[in-house]
């Protein structure tokens, strides 16, 4: 009597977690409202999206219906010269009046992606929404001789006019390309360690910016702060302290150039704080270029206020930097192995900083004590 209880409480978990909507949520098993059939389907490797799709080889038409979740809009494109979102062809839907709508939009740059007619022929489209999901459905002419197509898909947040919302950037956003297959079989992912310009441009900023004012601005701050109490250490502490930073500024000059491309590029998107902290960067790095040339002499009057500003936009620059670095990682969402590293050799960077800050204040109380007048941290020595 038990066993035959739990197998009929067995059989009725497997039917629930069959016809559950986590398991019943696949392409093979959706059905669509307008009685629309077609010959394949697939599971999308991103964004949880589907595909079903007819391709007729007496007249080279594709028809295919699109399905994703969003509460603002959803895209399905052909890209015909590469892989990635520029130069893509796509059909975008979204709620217009409260209707859903499909439009044609051609992606020629990041900055110009607006409505207008795509570069092959389009019909029959159409639109549903429900429960947070579109499906696009559409017919297209492609290529005659073309067995692949290179296609995009993509989902984001909300639409304010006939403009679209900036997607997010989490890595399953990055990853919704592939290839299709015309006459069936698997939809693969091109992203198998490719990268595109525009990402690899990406890259390049945030591994100038890192290193700039993320790690060589922090380092040449410590041998500033630290060494110069060693009249041993004079006057090479000053020679590696400039030597530090101006390698810093011209790297990171050249990291805060390719970050105010990529931002004009981006039409429509702009984050605000990391960008305002870069200019801001930028500014203060430039001063401090400025206070090597217009340094006084040690014993000049005016040399406690050029103290002040050289000191105060310096580690200005050193937190601001740091706090930008992890903005900067934030927003491109590398592996996590990139943002480890760089918090352990900051770290390192920081541990340092703690032991010459307690061994350098021991230097100098042992001075004092032994009459000998010297102010921790007070000016350099190097004239």
């Amino acid at each position: 009597m038990v066993s035959s209880n739990w197998g009929l409480f067995f059989s009725l978990f497997l039917f629930l977690l069959y016809f559950s909507p986590a398991f019943s949520q696949t392409c093979s098993s959706r059905k669509f409202s307008n009685n629309n059939l077609y010959s394949h389907c697939s599971d999308l490797p991103s964004l949880s999206a589907f595909l079903h799709w007819t391709y007729d080889s007496s007249n080279s038409s594709l028809s295919l219906a699109f399905i994703a979740k969003s509460t603002g809009w959803i895209a399905w494109a052909i890209n015909p010269t590469s892989t990635g979102m520029v130069g893509s062809q796509a059909l975008v839907a979204y709620l217009h009046a409260g209707i859903p709508v499909v439009r044609t939009y051609n992606v020629a740059s990041y900055g110009s992606i607006r409505p207008s007619n795509l570069s092959f022929e389009v019909w029959d489209t159409s639109a549903q929404s429900s429960a947070g999901e579109f499906i696009i459905f559409a017919k297209l002419k492609v290529p005659t001789s073309a067995t692949t197509l290179n296609q995009v898909w993509q989902a984001g947040p909300s639409v304010d006019g006939t403009t679209l919302a900036v997607h997010p950037f989490q890595p399953a956003n990055l990853n919704a390309k592939g290839t299709l297959g015309l006459s069936g079989g698997e939809v693969t992912n091109n992203n198998s360690g490719e990268v595109d310009s525009r990402t690899m441009r990406k890259n390049i900023h945030g591994v100038l910016n890192a290193v700039s004012w993320g790690l060589l601005f922090p380092t040449g701050v410590v041998i500033a702060r630290y060494l110069r109490v060693f009249p041993s250490a004079d006057p090479a502490w000053f020679y590696l302290h400039i030597s530090c930073q101006i390698s810093a500024y011209a790297i990171g000059v050249a990291g805060w150039g390719t970050g105010m491309k990529l931002g004009s590029e981006s039409e429509g998107f702009v984050a605000y704080g990391h960008r305002n902290i870069g200019i801001a960067l930028f500014s203060m790095a430039t001063l401090q270029m400025f206070a090597l040339f217009l340094r006084p002499k040690k014993d000049h009057k005016y040399r406690v206020y050029w103290n002040v500003y050289h000191h105060s936009i310096g580690y200005s620059i050193l937190i601001l930097g740091i706090i930008n670095v992890f903005k900067g990682f934030n927003m491109l969402n590398p592996d996590r192995k990139w943002k480890s590293a760089y918090v352990i050799v900051i770290a390192v960077v920081g541990v340092i900083a703690i032991i010459l800050e307690a061994f350098t204040w021991v230097v100098v109380l042992k001075r004092k004590s032994s009459n000998k007048s010297t102010k921790p941290f007070d000016t350099e020595t190097h004239q």
